[in-house]
């Protein structure tokens, strides 16, 4: 791309079906490596957004998030005549083809038709303000996929993705390797100066590299095998097993077996128990024993339900967990079935295994699934949340009432 390079514009087309990943954050927002999607387009090239547009259902949620001074404009594109370079943040992974764009270019994706990225004016995109294709000339179509348009394709880039985030994430500043941790491989680690990594910790890093972040601790006994990462804030409990393509994003706790997992942050699964091929958003608490299966006893495609009524699908996946959206709850020893999809705000104590697609707000006991009421829900997060020093905002308060309106409703 010619001259100092275009304005970046960020959008999410509310296209696909990525409930509960989308619940309370844009496409762009969800967590697809060690990166958020928004974080990896970003550093990938050397671009800070400039614009953000968003389904309005999350443009108050994504006003407050960003709503520093000079932080990006939402749901508005910026002024001036030179040539901005839009990508859809369902595109988890910013191709070169992406990069070299020239004004009035688009990429589409093969099969769907769906715009991936364009280059041009702020005439000429100032259609996506209202969900429509940019004025620009598609010249090119990208293999599938090169969009998330289910809750499971984000195990399709899970790989891809991190290992361009511990690319990046590389550069930054280490300490040497601490006393009393054995290292295993040949492959790059980084520990920043401001971790802490117990002695008898073991860095396997015959297969990938390891990233552990700023704040992140790691306690005696653990193994990490790589590629990983460890995001800032975050516990990787003792003798706990963290094993390749597994990213455990800000402030989260991490013990048992853990395997191609992408942990969103505030999460916490600080027992024993297995998890693997899984992506577990944000408020999630898994009782003590939790395990899930990732492979079916047949080692056929796995096939899921992406929500309640829904058909089920192919996912062109062996290997696939569970999606858990925000606010999950699981009772001790729960046991999550291959491929099951469990919706923002549910909570399950019972003693039969969650399978298929649980919505959203369902409480499920042995006595039956009732709908989680709001007032206590509420409750609970609150309390929850006070646990890491933090309030739920009116906004964020908003949007989950009214996801669960809509859940009881029967149309979330």
């Amino acid at each position: 791309m010619s001259g100092q390079g275009p304005k970046l514009v960020v959008f999410d087309d509310g296209r696909g079906e990525l409930s509960p990943l989308t619940d309370l954050r844009p496409a762009f927002e969800i967590r697809t490596g060690a990166l958020t999607t928004l974080e990896r387009i970003q550093r990938a090239l050397g671009l800070r957004a400039a614009a953000l547009i968003v389904p309005e259902v999350l443009e108050e949620l994504t006003r407050e998030h960003v709503g520093a001074p000079g932080g990006p404009l939402v749901n508005e594109l910026p002024a001036g005549g030179e040539a901005m370079l839009a990508i859809n943040g369902r595109c988890p992974i910013p191709t070169e083809q992406i990069a070299g764009l020239e004004a009035g270019e688009g990429i589409v994706e093969h099969g769907s038709d769906e715009l991936v990225a364009a280059c041009g004016t702020i005439e000429e995109l100032r259609p996506l303000l209202k969900g429509e294709r940019p004025k620009v000339t598609m010249i090119e179509a990208l293999d599938p996929p090169a969009l998330l348009s289910r809750p499971w394709h984000f195990k399709a880039f899970r790989d891809s993705a991190l290992q361009m985030d511990l690319h990046l994430l590389s550069r930054g500043a280490t300490q040497p390797l601490p006393e009393g941790v054995l290292q295993i491989g040949d492959h790059s680690f980084t520990i920043d100066p401001e971790a802490l990594v117990y002695p008898g910790v073991t860095l396997d890093l015959e297969q990938g590299s390891i990233v552990i972040a700023a704040g992140a601790t790691v306690r005696p006994g653990a193994v990490i095998s790589g590629p990983a990462y460890i995001g800032p804030g975050s516990t990787v409990c003792d003798r706990a097993l963290i094993r390749g393509n597994t990213a455990i994003g800000p402030r989260c706790k991490v013990a048992g077996e853990v395997v191609g997992t992408i942990f969103q942050g505030l999460s916490n699964k600080a027992h024993e128990g297995f998890l693997g091929d899984s992506h577990v958003g944000e408020w999630v608490n898994l009782g003590a024993g939790t395990t899930n299966s990732n492979l079916l006893n047949t080692y056929q495609e796995v096939i899921a339900q992406r929500s309640p009524g829904s058909p089920r699908e192919r996912t062109g996946e062996t290997f696939l967990g569970c999606v858990l959206g925000d606010h999950v709850k699981t009772a001790i020893c729960t046991r999550i079935m291959t491929g099951s999809m469990v919706h923002t705000g549910a909570m399950h104590a019972a003693s039969v295994a969650i399978s298929g697609c649980v919505g959203p707000f369902a409480w499920t006991t042995d006595q039956g699934r009732n709908h989680f009421r709001i007032e206590k829900f509420l409750d609970t997060a609150r309390t929850q949340m006070a646990r890491r020093t933090i309030e739920p905002s009116e906004v964020y308060v908003r949007r989950l009432t009214a996801l669960n309106e809509a859940a009881r409703a029967g149309s979330a």
